[in-house]
């Protein structure tokens, strides 16, 4: 049913080009004809043109992976309370981008900040092709601003990392063998009430061939943060999966991929109000918009800019 719902989606965007380009062919004819003004078939030229433009950047989520949902961690980098508070805001903003593109986002795990913020936290984001649009975040995102802890008011720099990778489902089939699984349970640390503080229903699980580590801390049941635990551990090997297949494929441009994908991707200047992609030059001056979950034109940037790389 999934296999067929996406296949479905191109014919529907394929559909609505041709629907576009018949009404522009009408709209021409009456131009010529003296009925329709230049404007109005300008109109409807560049109408035509966005749809198109449109499905040519959807058609860059070509790649089987995205067409999943995710799991976004974010982890603080050094600086203390200045670095966990970004921490926050990155998390704030990811949650705000999947709720304004109906996705259904839900928190996996959570390590709160000593003061304010947040170490670390993993969110789980679930609908169509949430991979494929977000898999361009990974990396270092950079924070330049006037800071709220500082008490002489210095313009500081923060550094949060994220990494995207695609929650598998059951179209991919993932062999984890329980003879390789390490458990542990503890309290958990989020919200959630006197239940959550008084059972050890949080799990921790390591794969000892690789060495992963995993935490779920979702669910009020420990056997459902196991299950969990088992989706997210088999999405980081399916990551594994497609990255050693890369380094097969084009050993010099994964190599690049994973370059990009350890370093500083964004910088986020708060009182120059700027954000900027340092691998697109792409560019925004509203930063409270950007924030706010506004990632569109980022994703969109980045994924031409794959593109453009990959086909020359």
């Amino acid at each position: 049913m999934k296999e067929l719902k996406v296949h479905k989606h191109w014919v529907k965007e394929f559909s609505a080009i041709a629907e576009y380009l018949d009404d522009l062919d009408v709209m021409f004819e009456f131009y010529k004809e003296g009925e329709a003004s230049e404007e109005e078939l300008k109109s409807k030229y560049e109408e035509s043109l966005k749809v198109i433009e449109d499905v040519e950047f959807k058609s860059t989520l070509n790649n089987q992976e995205d067409e999943l949902s995710c799991v976004l961690e974010i982890n603080a980098g050094a600086g203390g309370t200045e670095a966990c508070d970004w921490a926050e805001m990155i998390y704030r903003m990811y949650v705000m981008y999947g709720e304004k593109n109906g996705y259904k986002v839900s928190e996996l795990n959570r390590v709160n900040g000593e003061v304010a913020g947040i170490k670390s936290a993993e969110l789980e984001i679930v609908g169509d092709f949430a991979y494929g649009y977000l898999k361009g975040e990974n990396g270092v995102h950079r924070l330049v601003r006037v800071s709220p802890f500082n008490a002489q008011g210095k313009r500081m720099t923060s550094f949060a990392s994220v990494f995207v990778h695609p929650l598998v489902d059951s179209r991919i089939d993932i062999e984890v063998n329980p003879a390789d699984l390490d458990w542990d349970t503890f309290r958990a640390s989020g919200a959630g009430g006197q239940h959550v503080n008084k059972t050890e229903s949080a799990v921790r699980c390591r794969h000892l061939p690789s060495g992963i580590v995993v935490e779920c801390q979702q669910e009020r049941s420990q056997h459902l943060n196991r299950e969990k635990a088992i989706q997210m551990l088999k999405s980081r090997l399916y990551q594994k999966e497609i990255e050693r297949q890369m380094e097969e494929k084009n050993a010099v441009e994964a190599q690049k991929m994973k370059n990009e994908w350890g370093s500083q991707i964004r910088s986020y200047v708060l009182d120059d109000r700027r954000v900027k992609d340092h691998r697109t030059k792409h560019e925004s001056r509203n930063t409270d918009a950007v924030l706010n979950g506004e990632l569109g034109s980022f994703i969109k940037s980045y994924l031409m800019h794959r593109m453009e790389e990959t086909h020359g």
